[in-house]
Order: C-alpha cells, then structure tokens, then sequence
C-alpha cells in the first residue's frame, strides 16, 4: 500500500491500482480529492471537509463515492444521488477495494463551553492504517500504521505521546500538522519519537511512503 501525505490532515491511499483519500479539507491542496476511487470524511471542521474540494474529486471521478457521517452527508447527498453513504461507529463497509472499519464517535473536546460535534475515525484493510479525525479514539485491534493529529486546538503533546503509548502502533506518521510551525517540529519530533514507544515518521505535503 502507497501512503501519500497531502497538507494538514489529508492522506491518499493506493493499492491494486485504486485511490482512496481522506479528510480533503480548506488546508490541503486544492485538488486533494481528484483522481480519488473513493473518499472517507471523518467529520464537517473546515480543515477536514471542504466542499470545493470534495466536489472536485467526486465531479472528476463519477464513479467515485463519498462514506462519512451524517452531519457531512446531508450538505452534499442531494447533489450526488447515490455515491454518498452515512456510517457511524461499528460500520464496516468497503471503498475502492478496502476494507474500512468505522471507530468512535464524538470530536475530541476543545473547551467545555463548546459543544462537541461527532467525528469517526477509519480503520483500513484489518489495522494497516488508522485515521482518527480528531479524537484520540483506541481501535480494539492492532494498529500498524497511526495517522497522529500531532497539533491542534484540541490538544497537548503530552496527550498525543499517550495516545501512542496506548494504541501502539508499528509506526506513527504526523497529520493535523499545518499549525505546527517548523521551528517546533523538532522539539515534537524528539519527544514523541521519545516517549511514544512506536517510530514516529513525517513526511512532507505530496511526499509518499509504502506501508
């Protein structure tokens, strides 16, 4: 399987020939969803879901589908008859020839004044790849490869150390990261690789790596 990281939270996957991408949001590339088979949105944040972008990549694709969740749906079903399917925790289905396990269900909280939306995370082909949107949701199988929400509003590097720590993945790639300014990139990069317990990777917006 070909991992590509694309800017902030976006990743494409590729295997037997087909794309499958998620999270296309306002700080990835502009045409972050062209040229995807199938695209997984884990919730409606602006920097996760950007309709601009979702429709490029379903307009250039008309056989390609859209999984997310209900507050997602129901802004671009109507415009898509149906290619675009609501889940919701413990759904299983299959996009572009993979597997896909659906995990948890509420965004991790940013202040307790503000409501929490829902949010999904998605488990790839048996635990190759897990994207948790933004929570810090356990799946209750091994995780090979980690998609780690390295920066946010919504946490601190100490919780993202834990959060390695309890998952325990193979190997832990950086996403969420476009606030993260290069000047502390070194500083996350030796304290998680540290003290997480598992290989902490980065790769740069469009570089790719086989998983």
């Amino acid at each position: 399987m070909k991992l590509t990281k694309k800017a902030h939270a976006c990743v494409r996957l590729e295997k037997d020939g087909r794309t499958l991408v998620i999270d296309p949001g306002g700080f990835s590339e502009e045409d972050a969803a062209v040229g995807a088979d199938a695209i997984l949105v884990t919730h409606e944040h602006p920097d996760h879901f950007d309709e601009g972008r979702l429709r490029a990549g379903l307009e250039a694709s008309p056989g390609a589908e859209l999984w997310t969740l209900k507050s997602v749906s129901d802004q671009v079903a109507a415009a898509f008859p149906g290619r675009v399917h609501t889940v919701g925790h413990g759904d299983t289905f299959t996009a572009a020839g993979f597997d896909v396990q659906v995990h948890g269900e509420l965004h991790a909280v940013i202040h307790p004044d503000i409501p929490r939306i829902t949010n999904v995370g998605y488990l790839v082909d048996g635990g190759r790849v897990f994207h948790p949107g933004d929570a810090l949701t356990v799946p209750d199988q091994p995780v090979e490869t980690l998609m780690l929400p390295v920066m946010a509003p919504w946490n601190k590097i100490a919780e993202v150390i834990d959060y390695v720590r309890e998952v325990k993945p193979h190997r832990a790639y950086d996403i969420h990261d476009a606030l993260l300014t290069d000047l502390a990139r070194p500083i996350y990069d030796r304290q998680i690789g540290g003290l997480g317990g598992s290989e902490h990777l980065r790769l740069a917006p469009g570089a790719s790596a086989e998983i």
